[in-house]
């Protein structure tokens, strides 16, 4: 089965400033750099496609000289800051047309090759058996979760706090990994099918740089791991 990976890296990122590029734990290139290696590593991912209007992104996309990276000139009315989630889903399917797409961000700089690797056999894996159409990843949360009615995930006529052990656990989408065929994009315009399986990353693993103090908090576990 082919595995081509989509990564998104529009210009303009309003909540990190530049977070695709700029130099991150000392390293030139940054998310992105950091990123490529990880998918090029990965020996089940067939090619990478980068999506993108900004032309820093692919500067620093063709230094690299891998073949399995393809450039996306993404359109600039589907790289804007107001561009929905379910409209780029829409255009996927218009650039990679057939076997499965493994869609994943720069922003998750702990999901290296080993997880990228043990993601796809699991989903080939249940694919072929038929107990899962698609895969995501997630994050377990078991923690005291309210709403402003009272308790989401146990009940306090039972128990008022129970040990965090027992609670069922709720998933966290941590965007760290989508995979699903062409056939879902084009069919469902969706990156999961109806039954995806819940992928789970711990917490660092799952770690999503999505504001300015993330990126300092991505770039000092970063640094610890990599002593």
């Amino acid at each position: 089965m082919k595995i081509t990976v989509f990564l998104p890296c529009r210009a303009g990122s309003e909540r990190v400033p530049k977070k695709n590029t700029r130099p991150f734990a000392g390293i030139e290139g940054g998310l992105l750099k950091i990123k490529l290696n990880q998918l090029i590593e990965c020996k089940s991912i067939d090619s990478i496609v980068l999506s993108t209007n900004d032309d820093e992104v692919i500067d620093i996309a063709k230094k690299l000289n891998n073949r399995k990276v393809l450039i996306d000139r993404r359109p600039e009315h589907l790289a804007t800051s107001s561009t929905s989630t379910d409209d780029l889903v829409k255009y996927v399917p218009t650039i990679i047309t057939d076997g499965a797409v493994l869609w994943t961000h720069v922003t998750s700089p702990f999901v290296d090759a080993l997880i990228y690797e043990k993601a796809i056999n699991i989903y080939k894996d249940n694919l072929m058996s038929g107990s899962n159409d698609s895969l995501m990843s997630v994050m377990s949360l078991r923690t005291f979760i309210w709403d402003k009615n009272g308790a989401v995930n146990y009940d306090r006529n039972k128990e008022k706090w129970p040990r965090t052990q027992t609670i069922e656990p709720l998933f966290e989408v941590d965007s760290g990994i989508f995979l699903a065929g062409t056939d879902i994009y084009k069919n469902m315009q969706d990156r999961i099918g109806a039954t995806p399986y819940l992928f789970e990353n711990n917490e660092i693993d799952a770690f999503d740089i999505d504001w300015e103090e993330d990126f300092f908090i991505a770039e000092a576990i970063y640094k610890n791991l990599k002593k």
